[in-house]
């Protein structure tokens, strides 16, 4: 993994913990691409994809609980600015061949600072929905490989992983 040598921002000269100051940034489009897999037994899969499970339709409950998480990141995450967010789509796809449902979330704003972690916190949420809703019947599963795929908008521009 490569990271940019650059200072942390969310630091003030003194070591503080800050909300970095936007208001001198333009307002740009923004938009943040993420993705995450949850890992689980054949038959919790087979469940999902088949629509047995007695909690009801588990994907569908784990995209709006995924849509919640983004507009609700800035009450969750301390120095993460509260931002209103234009576009939220979570696709949730099943991979019976992994035993695992993927998540691939997009959040866009017009706004002065970037849609990461909105992206990150309705990926998280979407897929702990998922181990919520069958945690009875699977405890094992595991969420794995929650990452940033692409952002763009703003002073840094186009980043893709």
């Amino acid at each position: 993994m490569t990271h940019s040598p650059t200072s942390l921002t969310h630091f003030n000269q003194s070591g503080e913990a800050q909300m970095v100051d936007v208001g001198d940034k333009a307002v740009t489009q923004r938009m943040a691409v993420t993705e995450g897999f949850i890992e689980m037994l054949p038959q919790t899969l087979k469940l999902i994809i088949e629509g047995g499970h007695k909690k009801g339709d588990v994907l569908g409950i784990a995209r709006i609980a995924g849509i919640m998480a983004s507009k609700k990141t800035a009450e969750l995450i301390p120095l993460c600015h509260p931002l209103p967010l234009t576009h939220v789509e979570i696709k949730l796809t099943p991979l019976p061949e992994h035993n695992q449902v993927h998540c691939q979330t997009t959040v866009k704003t017009n706004g002065q600072t970037g849609v990461e972690m909105e992206a990150l916190c309705a990926t998280q949420i979407a897929l702990l929905t998922i181990y919520d809703m069958c945690k009875a019947v699977d405890r094992g599963m595991v969420i794995q490989s929650v990452r940033l795929l692409e952002k763009d908008g703003g002073k840094s521009g186009h980043w893709r992983a």
